[in-house]
């Protein structure tokens, strides 16, 4: 019987399947995209999703794993600038998956699976942050309290959209005790 198939890897698969979900979970939300639809855009049978995924909160994770790695490489390659660009970079990095912000914030209560790598990605944000406080001179006793005050108005600003003007001077005004 002749294939008109190739071949393909499982991990190269797997990357086609969370390619289509996360475009269709930024397009149309992660509550409006069905594993149907998200088989019919990867080109799959519905049921081989579950051949890559056990269900749908499980690829949402396999999704925000993937876009963390590459923000967090990105960072990691931003030149050392001032304090307010590079909260201004992180704010608009998360503002371009905004929709799956706030997917993760809206599942926290339903599925564990979310609410864990929620909890492990605020670990990580906060020790990163807690890092560069130190290295910006912040005495420990205050760096709890910035760390605090920073992920609360990055959140804000995540479910406010303001104009660039006034976002900049938030973060301008939240990084600001760092450089007295």
């Amino acid at each position: 019987m002749a294939r008109n198939k190739r071949l393909q890897d499982r991990e190269e698969k797997r990357e086609e399947i969370m390619a289509s979900a996360r475009a269709l979970f930024l397009q149309e939300g992660y509550e409006a995209t069905s594993m149907n639809r998200l088989a019919i855009a990867a080109g799959v049978a519905p049921n081989t999703i579950y051949w890559y995924f056990k269900d749908k909160d499980e690829l949402l994770v396999a999704i925000l794993n993937a876009e963390l790695t590459e923000r967090l490489n990105e960072y990691l390659l931003q030149p050392k600038q001032d304090p307010t660009e590079r909260l201004l970079w992180v704010v608009d990095q998360f503002q371009l998956a905004n929709r799956l912000v706030s997917t993760v914030h809206a599942r926290l209560q339903v599925s564990p699976e979310i609410n864990s790598w929620h909890e492990r990605f605020h670990l990580l944000v906060e020790s990163m942050l807690k890092l560069e406080l130190q290295q910006a001179g912040i005495l420990d006793d205050r760096i709890e309290t910035f760390v605090k005050i920073a992920v609360f108005t990055v959140e804000g600003l995540l479910a406010h959209q303001l104009p660039e003007s006034e976002k900049r001077a938030i973060c301008a005004a939240l990084v600001t005790p760092i450089r007295n």
